[in-house]
């Protein structure tokens, strides 16, 4: 086991978005990271498992999987697959003045795997996206923002999902969460509000509308995600993790840890 997670990078420096098909030849894979890049994956045939965070998903036609920056996942696939791989950095929604595009892909965000009915209309957005992959004309990433903003409406539309907050809202608490993913430290609610220009309050009003939680929580759950990762899917001790989760101390991560998992990180790490 590695003393860090390993990071995959499959797309240009340059390029904000890669719409591709599915390879063919993607089997098994060690568990890792991605490069600062959201992924939307569409699997019309296959079979397998895929594994999202530790959590294990059936592979079959017609299945649609996310995986954050932040997330850890790798394949199992015992039969050829074929379907469609949307590869989205930051950079992307950070290129776009659309509001709603943003609160769209953040609302997205939060799934993990997602069973479909029916994929005619998805599928042929994901092939009008392959098809002007390499498209670079002035108009190239209003057409390629306008195709995603349609296929992440009909995801949502399809998972049944309620309308997303009023932008004012959403706007805060999207940039929370981007500040939140590459700042795995336990950070308290006024440092990421003053970070942000507001206040605790109105970040706390912004979260509850967005996810009906309070800032403190949303920071402890990302926490708990990265330690979790990091007991899993790497060597490091629970000092090591601790530390890495800027802790004054590793009594108090056990501490933590134990309140909101019920075990500790070592009960965790040998179940796991």
């Amino acid at each position: 086991m590695e003393s860090i997670i390993p990071v995959k990078n499959k797309i240009q420096a340059g390029n904000h978005i890669k719409a591709e098909a599915f390879r063919k030849d993607t089997r098994k894979t060690e568990p890792h990271k991605h490069k600062q890049y959201f992924e939307i994956i569409l699997l019309t045939g296959g079979a397998g498992f895929h594994w999202i965070d530790g959590v294990q998903y059936a592979i079959r036609p017609n299945v649609l999987f996310f995986i954050s920056q932040d997330q850890v996942h790798h394949w199992d696939i015992s039969a050829e697959p074929e379907g469609y791989v949307l590869i989205l950095k930051s950079s992307f929604a950070e290129k776009s003045f659309d509001a709603e595009l943003k609160m769209l892909l953040q609302r997205v965000g939060g799934l993990a795997c997602l069973y479909l009915e029916e994929t005619a209309s998805i599928l042929q957005l994901f092939e009008l996206l392959a098809r002007e992959n390499m498209a670079s004309s002035d108009m190239a990433f209003h057409l390629k923002e306008g195709l995603v903003k349609a296929l992440v409406a009909k995801i949502l539309d399809s998972a049944g999902l309620p309308a997303f907050p009023s932008p004012a809202r959403g706007d805060l608490y999207h940039s929370f969460i981007g500040l939140l993913l590459p700042k795995p430290a336990k950070m308290t609610v006024a440092h990421f509000a003053a970070m942000l220009n507001t206040t605790p309050q109105n970040l706390n009003a912004a979260c509850r509308k967005a996810v009906n939680q309070p800032a403190a929580d949303v920071i402890s759950e990302h926490v708990m995600s990265e330690a979790r990762r990091l007991l899993r899917f790497t060597n490091k001790t629970v000092s090591e993790v601790s530390l890495f989760l800027n802790f004054s101390d590793p009594s108090h991560f056990v501490k933590f840890f134990k309140r909101h998992s019920g075990q500790t990180p070592l009960v965790y790490r040998d179940a796991s």
